[in-house]
């Protein structure tokens, strides 16, 4: 049986801070670093086989951690830079809240329906994300697992390529900062397990 841990990237300031990270190259925090240092104490029982990350510093720096802690090289995934919230990144969720309330609104209710001036769809993102996932899929041998690091939103979008599920709220980044879950690629649609939730 074939698994795969999506690790949601450690705490960056910019998140303790409420602001919308996007393609931002912020690095961990301290809390993000020790984030990282749990969940690879956590992975260390499933044996991974293979390392990969997004391309971003926080995903680097978390992706390092765990390859220092399981002994695997990581691997950097282009493909995988975090949507593109163009004009809004560095703003604060509750500046964009005042200054476009019905965006914002439509945003939260239906985020597929919202391009960010001058950035990416959640449907561009997606179909990057469910590229990289396939070719991932392709790769990978029986009974293994493997562990792929991602930020903020797109870890959701990579959970709902994954298992179908619901995107969730894209902007509290600090709620899911450290969680990893685990897939069974066989079977897409289970969700397998759900730690630090």
């Amino acid at each position: 049986m074939r698994h795969l841990v999506l690790v949601h990237t450690g705490t960056t300031e910019y998140d303790k801070q409420g602001r919308i990270q996007g393609t931002l190259d912020v690095p961990l925090s301290e809390d993000g670093k020790q984030q990282a240092a749990d969940i690879a104490e956590e992975l260390s029982a499933l044996n991974p086989s293979a390392l990969y990350s997004a391309p971003g510093q926080a995903s680097q720096q978390t992706a390092e951690v765990l390859a220092g802690r399981l002994s695997l090289k990581r691997r950097v995934l282009d493909k995988l830079s975090n949507v593109d919230q163009g004009l809004w990144q560095g703003m604060l969720v509750d500046d964009v809240k005042t200054k476009q309330p019905k965006v914002f609104r439509k945003w939260i209710e239906h985020p597929e329906s919202v391009c960010p001036p001058e950035g990416e769809t959640i449907a561009h993102a997606r179909e990057r994300a469910a590229e990289v996932l396939t070719k991932l899929g392709k790769k990978q041998k029986a009974d293994t697992t493997l562990v792929l690091v991602a930020p903020y939103p797109l870890a959701c979008i990579i959970r709902q390529v994954l298992s179908g599920a619901d995107l969730g709220d894209l902007w509290h980044a600090g709620n899911h900062a450290g969680r990893w879950e685990k897939f069974e690629l066989d079977k897409p649609a289970e969700v397998i397990a759900e730690v630090n939730s």
